[in-house]
């Protein structure tokens, strides 16, 4: 029973010192799949690395992780150091951790329920011996299910959610219930980011509405909370997150990368100036 206690507390303190290592967390959500989440979360991070912050991402979609490929990383393993396994540096400033990195075969499906879920993303937390970080991106699955509830409540003090969708209708019924399930939490809403927001005809420069509907804007009214941006849909968005590379650094003058970046600006403004 005392072996029991013992090895809670070792563990409940290698949780407080990793997370007090961290200045200020940050988890990205959407209502849907398909709206862009884990490419705005990866092009975030890599904005606020090129700031000279400090950052982490971690990936929490323990079904579906796919920042491994959009960092350049897919095939590499946690580095082990002192007995501790250490996220994958990607840059300098900037580190990630997966569940991709520890499957042997990518095509292999992850089959848990819940709790195994909860488990490892505590572990994620915990035992993984996370160096002083700026920033933590957390990217979730779609949805308000076990992996966003677990990782929120696992920190505890997360500075802020941000609520990622495209312009459609139906995008953003679901994208509602994140904002209202980030309130349940108490987690503040950083703002909404309209993600493949128009295209920019390459010939004409004329702006074409993929999706109709103004549901940024109406969300963004009814519950009193910020539009971060809208960042308009460019087929090198698909292109880098395929090959692992930034586009928010490869295409920095690409109108989607003023955005993001001006996202970025936005966010560290909110977070530290509080």
């Amino acid at each position: 029973m005392k072996e029991n206690e013992t090895a809670k507390k070792e563990a409940e303190k290698m949780l407080a010192e990793n997370l007090g290592r961290i200045k200020h967390k940050i988890v990205i959500i959407s209502g849907k799949g398909g709206v862009g989440k884990s490419t705005i979360a990866v092009n975030l991070a890599y904005g606020l690395a090129v700031q000279g912050k400090k950052v982490g991402i971690l990936d929490v979609d323990i079904h579906g992780p796919s920042i491994a490929m959009m960092l350049g990383i897919e095939g590499k393993r946690l580095n082990v150091s002192n007995k501790r396994a250490a996220p994958i540096k990607v840059l300098d400033n900037l580190y990630a951790l997966t569940i991709a990195s520890l499957i042997p075969d990518s095509d292999d499906p992850v089959i848990w329920r819940g709790p195994m879920k909860m488990n490892v993303i505590k572990q994620f937390l915990q035992d993984i011996e996370w160096p002083i970080l700026d920033y933590l991106i957390v990217d979730s699955p779609p949805g308000t299910g076990d992996e966003p509830l677990s990782v929120i409540q696992i920190i505890k003090n997360v500075d802020g959610s941000i609520i990622v969708s495209t312009a459609q209708e139906v995008a953003f019924l679901d994208a509602r219930k994140t904002i209202k399930f980030s309130r349940k939490l108490s987690v503040p809403v950083l703002g909404i980011i309209e993600n493949m927001s128009g295209f920019l005809c390459p010939h004409c420069g004329k702006k074409i509405e993929l999706f109709h509907g103004r549901g940024a804007d109406k969300a963004a009214a009814d519950f009193g909370i910020d539009i971060l941006g809208k960042i308009p849909f460019d087929t090198n968005i698909v292109k880098t997150s395929d090959t692992g590379r930034p586009y928010i650094y490869d295409f920095n003058q690409a109108e989607a990368a003023k955005e993001m970046k001006q996202i970025v600006d936005k966010i560290i403004q909110k977070v530290e100036n509080k």
